[in-house]
This record gives C-alpha cells, sequence and structure tokens, in this order.
C-alpha cells in the first residue's frame, strides 16, 4: 500500500515516558517508542519528534512549590531537553539517524532550531527531535508541537495518547464517553475537548495541518495510519 503522510510530526506526552512509575523515564517505553519511530523510518517516512516534559517538570505545578510561572515554564522546557536527549540515545543505539534542536540555546547539547536545517535533516531521513517547546514561557509542547508542524510543512500531527482518540468525556472517569471517529477544528473549538490545547488547535486550523490522536499504546497503530487507515480520531478543517 501506498505511504499517505510522508512527512509526519509525532506528539508524545512526557507522562508516555513514564511506564508504570510515578516519574522518570521507564527504559523499556523509550525503547518501544524508539523500536515504532524507527519502523516508520525504514518505510521511508521523514520524522519529526516533539516530547512533552511533564515525567519530570510540569510548568503549570511551578507556583504550587512558590515558584514564579515563567520560571517554572523555563525549567519545563528544560525537561522537554532530557527527554529528547533520552529519546535520541534510543534511537541511535538501533542505528537511526538523530538531531536533537533546541528552542533554547544550548550548544554542547542540542543545534538551534533553524528551518531549512531541520528540514533538509528530515530530507536526509534523520529522525528530527524537536526540545526546549517554542522557547517562550506560556506555551505548551502541544502548541510548539503545531508550529513545528506548520514550520516544516508536515503532512499530519501524530498525537499519542493513552486512549485511542477524542471522546466526548475522559473515558477513563466516564464510561459513558462516546468516542469521535472524525471531528473538524471548529467543532473541537466549539465542544471545548481539551485533547490539546486551543492555541495548538488554533494553528493547525490556520495552516490546515490533520491531527489524528490514537492509542500510541498499540504497536500496529503507527503503522496503519501512515497508510492511510482510519485510527484513532481525524481532526481536520
Amino acid at each position: 500500500m501506498a505511504i499517505k503522510y510522508k512527512r509526519i510530526l509525532l506528539k508524545l506526552s512526557g507522562e508516555s515516558l513514564m511506564g508504570s512509575q510515578e516519574y522518570g523515564i521507564e527504559p523499556s517505553m523509550l525503547q518501544y517508542y524508539a523500536e515504532q519511530i524507527k519502523e516508520l523510518i525504514d518505510q521511508g517516512v521523514e520524522v519529526a519528534v516533539v516530547i512533552g516534559g511533564g515525567n519530570i517538570f510540569r510548568g503549570l505545578q511551578a507556583s504550587k512549590s512558590g515558584i514564579e510561572r515563567v520560571q517554572g515554564d523555563y525549567m519545563g522546557m528544560l525537561a522537554t531537553v532530557i527527554n529528547g536527549m533520552a529519546l535520541q540515545s534510543a534511537l541511535e543505539g538501533l542505528g537511526v539517524f538523530t538531531r536533537l534542536v533546541s528552542a533554547i540555546k544550548m550548544d554542547q547539547i542540542a543545534e538551534p532550531y533553524i528551518r531549512r536545517r531541520a528540514v533538509r535533516h528530515l530530507e536526509k531521513g534523520r529522525v528530527v527531535i524537536f526540545s526546549g517547546g517554542t522557547g517562550n514561557p506560556y506555551f505548551t509542547t502541544d502548541s510548539a508541537a503545531a508550529l513545528r508542524a506548520s514550520e516544516i510543512d508536515a503532512d499530519v500531527i501524530l498525537k499519542g495518547t493513552r486512549v485511542d482518540g477524542i471522546y466526548s468525556a475522559d473515558p477513563e472517569k466516564d464510561p459513558s464517553a462516546t468516542k469521535f471517529d472524525h471531528l473538524t477544528f471548529t467543532n473541537v473549538i466549539r465542544l471545548g475537548l481539551g485533547v490539546m490545547d486551543m492555541t495548538a488547535f488554533t494553528i493547525c486550523k490556520e495552516n490546515n495541518i490533520p491531527i489524528v490522536v490514537f492509542d500510541i499504546n498499540n504497536r500496529e497503530n503507527l503503522g496503519r495510519i501512515i497508510l492511510g487507515e482510519k485510527v484513532g480520531t481525524l481532526v481536520e478543517a
């Protein structure tokens, strides 16, 4: 079958790296995601990745510990760099060429974000891991994913979650929640469905980038999505 999405941006939460732990990085989960990404590269898909930092630090929770919001957001950005370094190491252990790119300048660890250079890496078959969020406080990694996907002209954003799509309510808390197979950006915003923040949805809507929300823990899903099969929930204009 022909590949439907040639260039993707995969959005992973920091929590997805925790596994059964309360915080930190579970090595088996890191390996799991690295192997899935390698399978996409082997099929000729160009892959960019944005990872959150919630497994290490959340900026929004910083205020509870007396840390100023802006300072807390920068700490969260640094957490995404740590996760990016971990994923980079796991991918290179599988023989996958990668580039870790940071929105915050840290020359010894990562490349600075330069759009044309990032696109060139993708064209050469390297996995580009975007870290440091947008480089600005008050923006989530969802917004960073939408922004980078727009800049690199990605065909789709694939948002991996613990559930198999977007529901009318949290299915882990409300057993009567109903799943949506297809939504428009307008409906997502109108219904206030909080899978990605509204800034991210707005960026995707304005730049006509579809989003697929799916269960990342089902190993077959990524491969099926790339081929255009209906998996999870598709959000588009």
